[in-house]
């Protein structure tokens, strides 16, 4: 049982990547507009995918760490 919660803590943690990338990918956003206000149009939009695409790994580490948590105590007893 205790490798059960390891296991699921260990898959939370992996939420700690997807805020890294989110935080580096505005400030670099934010940089961009900065040295070129005409192209913040096409910046805004491409950080806002790619957010998005981060959150998304953020949400599968928080299903996996639900999944491992709920459905694996049940098979190993």
């Amino acid at each position: 049982m205790d490798n059960v919660a390891l296991g699921a803590g260990l898959a939370a943690l992996a939420i700690i990547g997807p805020a890294v990338g989110i935080g580096i990918l505005a400030g670099m956003s934010s940089s961009a507009i900065g040295r070129n206000p005409d192209a913040a149009g096409s910046i805004r939009g491409l950080a806002i995918i790619l957010a998005a695409f981060a959150e998304g790994l953020g949400v599968l580490a928080i299903v996996i760490a639900l999944l491992i948590v709920f459905l694996l105590p049940g098979q190993l007893g």
